[in-house]
């Protein structure tokens, strides 16, 4: 369980930072990694209830015949006092098992001691570490998307760095050309048209007041030649 954890911690700690450039979601990947630890602690604390609840039974249990090794040597001192020394010595034989036992028992109780206090100091870590995972989670959020949002900014510089979005910008700017171009014949031979008609028409009046000036001439030259006969 403790290989476990540390596997997943040194997983965290180490892919960190690799894990924005993969294809796996760093934020969903950390999410499990915290799923993972917080299942380890669920179990840790589990296995240390447990070894802390017999640590106390071994205690009880050690201190009870403790309790019984001192009882049977009163009861044999009190034997021999009323002058039965079988009994004596029968007490004095359940007092060495029960001394043996105690014996058994005490070292138990300070395996189980010791065991107790070695898993409350890793279980105390785990929940430390646990604690740190959670506010780099934090600081991996914020780092995966600015990573994400410096990526879209350079995709989008580069799309627009193109040569293709720079030659359909070209072929834009040369087909408004074209426009501005056509537009700017259309409005010469709109005045070229004008002219030539203002032309026309004054070459027409020129001529109609020529005519009636030759006409005009003409009457006059009748009527002199009229009078003079």
């Amino acid at each position: 369980m403790f290989e476990l954890f540390k596997r997943v911690k040194t997983v965290v700690n180490s892919e960190l930072n690799s894990l924005i450039d993969k294809a796996e979601d760093p934020i969903k990947m950390v999410e499990q990694y915290l799923r993972e630890m917080a299942s380890d602690i669920q179990e840790a604390e589990k296995a240390t209830a447990k070894i802390m609840a017999e640590e106390k039974l071994l205690k009880m249990k050690w201190e009870e015949a403790q309790s019984m090794v001192k009882k049977r040597e009163e009861q044999a001192i009190h034997a021999l006092q009323e002058d039965n020394e079988d009994l004596a010595k029968r007490a004095l034989e359940d007092k060495s098992r029960l001394q043996k036992e105690a014996e058994q028992l005490e070292h138990l109780y300070i395996e189980a001691s010791k065991t107790a206090a070695d898993l409350k100091e890793k279980l105390t870590e785990m929940k430390s570490e646990f604690r740190d995972m959670e506010m780099k989670k934090a600081t991996l959020k914020s780092r995966a998307q600015s990573a994400k949002a410096r990526t879209n900014i350079n995709r989008s510089v580069a799309m627009h760095n193109s040569e293709g979005s720079k030659h359909g910008f070209k072929r834009m700017e040369e087909k408004v050309l074209r426009f501005e171009a056509e537009a700017e014949t259309s409005e010469d031979l709109n005045v070229s048209s004008r002219t030539l008609d203002t032309e026309l028409k004054e070459v027409e009046m020129n001529s109609s007041v020529d005519y009636e000036l030759r006409l005009l001439k003409e009457r006059i030259a009748n009527q002199l030649n009229g009078t003079s006969e």
